[in-house]
């Protein structure tokens, strides 16, 4: 009886590979993650001079939302300002990304130096928070160059300042946001535009299509997957901002935003309730968690197409089925 030629298995090697990732996401994000969900069902109190934790269910998230006679829902507030700052950060991002994107990848416009554009056009993401933070706060001061440009042409009022308004301080940390990040979303959108096979746009170049039917019926459709990444993980980002509404306008310790803590985010809060209470912070960023999760789902729920839910379908009953892939 002859011997089995015994088989090489190369996908082992494939393990091999990915599991520097995996062990770095468990211990550096995963052990991170479920510790947080521990402390923040702990309560910690102080008591001569030395500090001691206590189970308390959920407790801290009591306190947190207001509950509780005595709390105010504080957090509620500064997820507002979060979704506030997010949103007129993203919504011109985005519209401008995909302007730019249909723009440098369009055969007939035909502009010289594209990659110098491409470059230009990202160079705002490689320059660092404080500096971009201290730069915009010493030209929108009260009496930086730009706000008197703005007065003397009769733009804004003499007794204006864009530091005391909570408009003003959401609009120019908004700003900051949206211009330092539409560069990394323009180049995205750019590689999705240009996986879209060109024999598309020859047919509907012969079918006499203009450029604003090609973009709504074959641009827009075919960049469904990328518009959901950047869509998710512009979620993840926006929810999560502290570095540019911490160094901006804010208070000598940096967790209050300025003015009347109208520019405060949900991580500011976080860090300014580590330093007194870490079962109440933890509660805060489960909280935040939760609902990043939440809003990643919905924008995964509606950005899938009805083609993919119904192949998703299909194969999930060929596995049950034990049909294979």
């Amino acid at each position: 009886m002859k011997k089995r030629r015994k088989k090489v298995r190369y996908g082992k090697y494939g393990y091999l590979f990915v599991a520097p990732f995996f062990l770095t996401y468990a211990f550096f994000q995963l052990w991170p993650l479920i510790n947080t969900f521990f402390y923040s069902m702990l309560n910690y109190y102080k008591r001569n001079g030395r500090e001691f934790s206590e189970f308390c269910g959920l407790q801290n998230f009591q306190n947190i939302l207001g509950l509780v006679s005595g709390e105010k829902a504080y957090v509620l507030h500064y997820f507002k300002n979060t979704f506030i700052i997010w949103g007129m950060n993203f919504i011109p991002q985005i519209l401008v990304s995909l302007l730019l994107a249909a723009w440098l990848t369009d055969n007939k416009v035909r502009l010289r130096s594209r990659g110098a554009v491409k470059v230009i056009t990202y160079l705002p993401s490689v320059i660092t928070a404080a500096s971009i933070s201290v730069l915009f706060h010493a030209l929108f001061s009260q009496y930086g160059p730009i706000t008197m440009t703005l007065k003397n042409l009769g733009i804004i009022g003499s007794s204006f300042n864009f530091l005391e308004s909570s408009a003003g301080t959401r609009g120019l940390i908004s700003f900051i946001l949206f211009w330092m990040w539409y560069g990394n979303t323009t180049l995205l959108l750019i590689s999705g535009v240009l996986g879209i096979s060109p024999d598309l746009y020859e047919a509907a170049d012969i079918d006499g299509a203009n450029g604003r039917a090609k973009f709504f019926r074959i641009t827009l459709p075919l960049l469904k997957p990328i518009m959901l990444y950047v869509l998710i993980t512009s979620a993840i980002g926006g929810l999560q901002m502290y570095d540019i509404p911490a160094l901006f306008n804010v208070s000598n310790t940096g967790y209050v935003g300025f003015p009347n803590d109208n520019s405060t985010t949900v991580a500011m809060y976080i860090m300014r309730l580590y330093n007194s209470d870490v079962g109440k912070a933890a509660a805060v960023s489960v909280l935040l968690f939760i609902v990043t999760l939440i809003i990643s789902l919905i924008f995964f729920k509606f950005g899938t197409s009805n083609e993919e839910k119904a192949e998703a379908r299909r194969r999930k009953k060929r596995l049950s089925e034990g049909g294979g892939c």
